[in-house]
């Protein structure tokens, strides 16, 4: 069964934009691509650098420490030097509030 909880109102993530969080000590970018809410842990998974620190472009968020970037839906990487995608969360909007499944 899944546990979701709150981390932010939806009115606290910029449209076309990002907001960080730290949840029970993770850190969780989120991300607000044309209105559609998506969640990732707050980590490069090259370097361990905060990707809410890089740009959003489309569907991908780019790291800003050496470039990799990240399918925002998946995790995926899809540029160098990430192998490794990062952890995604899911989202819930519920009465203007973002809900995550942190289990």
């Amino acid at each position: 069964m899944s546990d979701f909880v709150v981390v932010a109102k939806l009115e606290d993530v910029p449209e076309n934009g990002m907001k960080s969080v730290v949840i029970d000590g993770t850190a969780i970018v989120l991300i607000n691509r044309e209105g559609t809410i998506f969640a990732l842990e707050d980590r490069c998974s090259h370097e361990e650098f905060p990707l809410s620190t890089g740009d959003l472009v489309g569907g991908e968020v780019t790291c800003a420490l050496h470039g990799a970037r990240f399918d925002i839906e998946t995790g995926a990487p899809r540029a160098l030097p990430a192998v490794m995608p990062v952890r995604t969360y899911e989202v819930q909007i519920e009465g203007g509030e973002v809900r995550l499944d942190l289990g």
